[in-house]
């Protein structure tokens, strides 16, 4: 189906959407009319400019308070419209769309309101030009999407139908089962966003909060099915309100858009047994590796040895080292010389079944895909990037061909078998891209979205994980205003973190981050775990957490540039990241600032 999207959803002048919303790969526009009216072109230029860059415009909007009005004030409502024909003819599209009256002065008349947009939809017809008349959740009479559909029944002409907007329907809890009852010719526009679930007035909520589909509560795959099911074969345009969205970058808002609207139609084809044209997702199996890039090597190398790792390999041709212990497996590169930080994540490893399959999926879903040199005879890796930059390597389950180049020695055994997770660290207007792109891209399912209390603000925290928990991203998104971004840090699976901690204790300097005293008198009425459990807990500085699955310890090292490690040990089944200790864990960081490299070992 045609993609399309209101230009009230992206940043930027009317030209620079356009451009933006092309190179996303859309087939139309909504040219919003607050839009037009401060562009410089006029109509015709806008059109000759969206024909250039392959878009249709879909629809001119919003035409407000037109309906229900007192009779005497229907031939200037009419005057206005006449004007907004005349301008969209020279725009070239042959949709307005109307929203239901918010006026306190409109009547709560049916027969009224559906007289006088039939006499709309005669003027509109000497144009050529269709009527869709949208119920607004907050309309003052009209403000469901049967009573809408009402009112275009009962006007009866063959130039007016009605519009659909899943926020309008869903926000009021309308069931849209009923959507089937409209013939398909009759719904002249579907309009799609997401929202998040939040108790608050419905005006506010649509204009400050709405989101891309997939990335709020809304259930848009049930609500489209319906819709496809009546035989509607307009576009499916996304008219997304988001003061994020208007304030970060056109074209990465626009891939984020697309990206949404792809694996919707993914979904429903699902619901429907029609067949997606998406490879099908290969959830990733696990981390095969993580790579921090720095300029400190002396300073992270003694770090990695401190928690147990070796260093066992050397790339042949890059300066990239390879340290692992049991399957734990970190590569340490050289920082780019324009990176701001020391030492940062750069790149993970992921475990897939079918590397190719992976990356096919990753690249039909807008992922960027990486061009990556290979020396002569080096195996192939394919990669994407993340929305933050991070370097997604497809690597081979069974066979670990990126080894390959290091000539590495066996890892040494020890307490720490694997990576149990990462935590990725975003700007605060990245936060539904990032959860989108690993839902979709990668499979994972997102767990409940938090604020966790950090002494500059609140941080925003989402986890996401496949079924089995091999693979745990959580996304962590900076305060607004922030002076920089959250930390990044890779979660390492030990199987006897407090022989970890002990010894870990006892080695000289700075190596682990100090717990506050406070929180473990606050533990204790947290969990009563006896006296000499809450006793070595303090001793070693390890955190506790428990869910109705099990139980959780971990403790966290000194933070290197932007990374620190954790070291955790899941008990039983428990399935979360001690969330519930992130507070503590944020104001101890503060009060014990990265360490910085060593002068000795800088470029």
């Amino acid at each position: 189906m045609r993609k399309s999207i209101a230009t009230v959803s992206v940043s930027g002048s009317l030209t620079e959407k356009l451009q933006a919303v092309a190179r996303a790969g859309f087939d139309g526009v909504e040219i919003f009319e607050s839009d037009l009216l401060g562009c410089p072109l006029p109509p015709e230029r806008i059109r000759e400019r969206a024909e250039s860059l392959g878009l249709r415009v879909e629809a001119y909007q919003p035409f407000r308070d037109f309906e229900a009005v007192a009779p005497d004030r229907l031939a200037d409502h009419l005057r206005r419209a006449e004007h907004k024909f005349r301008v969209m003819e020279r725009l070239g599209t042959d949709l307005m769309l109307v929203c239901s009256n918010v006026s306190p002065g409109c009547a709560d008349d049916d027969a009224l309101a559906a007289e006088q947009l039939r006499r709309l939809a005669e003027r509109a017809a000497d144009h050529g030009i269709r009527v869709a008349y949208e119920a607004l959740a907050w309309g003052r009479h009209v403000d469901t999407y049967p009573h809408g559909w009402r009112i275009v029944r009962m006007a009866d002409h063959p130039n007016l139908g009605i519009c659909l907007d899943s926020f309008h329907i869903l926000s009021r809890g309308s069931d849209p089962g009923g959507i089937e009852a409209i013939p398909g010719d009759r719904i002249f526009l579907l309009q799609l966003a997401d929202a998040p679930l939040l108790a608050m007035d419905v005006l506010q909520w649509s204009r400050h909060y709405r989101c891309f589909p997939g990335q709020g509560g809304f259930d848009l795959t049930g609500l489209l099915t319906h819709v496809l099911r009546t035989g509607y074969a307009g576009p499916l345009s996304l008219e997304v309100f988001n003061d994020g969205y208007r304030q970060a970058d056109a074209g990465r808002t626009a891939v984020d858009a697309m990206r949404s609207l792809i694996a919707l139609e993914e979904s429903v084809a699902r619901v429907l047994g029609t067949g997606s044209p998406l490879p099908r997702p290969a959830q990733p199996e696990g981390f095969a590796f993580a790579e921090l890039a720095t300029r400190d090597h002396k300073r992270l190398g003694g770090l990695l040895g401190a928690l147990g790792f070796a260093r066992t390999g050397q790339h042949e041709t890059r300066p990239i080292e390879l340290w692992e212990q049991g399957r734990a497996r970190i590569l340490l590169s050289r920082v780019h010389p324009e990176s701001p930080t020391d030492t940062s994540l750069v790149a993970l490893g992921l475990e897939s079944a079918d590397p190719a399959l992976s990356a096919e999926r990753a690249q039909a879903l807008l992922a960027p895909v990486l061009a990556r040199h290979r020396a002569p005879g080096e195996a192939r890796l394919d990669a994407v990037a993340a929305p933050d930059g991070t370097e997604l390597f497809f690597c081979d389950t069974g066979r670990a061909v990126w080894r390959e180049p290091f000539d590495a020695v066996s890892p040494p055994s020890g307490h720490v078998g694997r990576i149990d997770h990462v935590a990725l660290g975003h700007p605060w207007d990245q936060f539904d891209e990032a959860a989108l792109f690993y839902r979709t891209v990668l499979g994972l399912q997102p767990h409940e979205s938090v604020e966790v209390a950090d002494p500059h603000g609140l941080l925003r925290s989402r986890a996401m994980s496949d079924a089995a928990g091999a693979v745990r991203l959580t996304l962590d998104i900076a305060p607004v205003g922030a002076r920089a971004l959250p930390g990044q840090h890779i979660a390492l699976a030990d199987d006897d973190i407090v022989a970890t901690a002990r010894r870990l204790r006892a080695l000289p300097g700075d190596v682990l981050l100090p717990v506050p005293g406070n929180y473990y008198d606050d533990l204790r009425a947290r969990f009563d775990l006896g006296e000499e459990r809450h006793r070595e807990l303090r001793e070693l500085g390890l955190m506790y957490d428990r869910d109705e699955y099990g139980e959780f310890l971990h403790l966290c090292t000194v933070t290197v540039g932007r990374v620190f490690f954790e070291i955790v040990q899941r008990v039983g089944g428990y399935r979360g990241c001690g969330t519930d200790n992130a507070p503590v864990r944020l104001a101890a960081q503060h009060a014990s600032p990265p360490s910085p490299a060593s002068a000795a070992d800088r470029d």
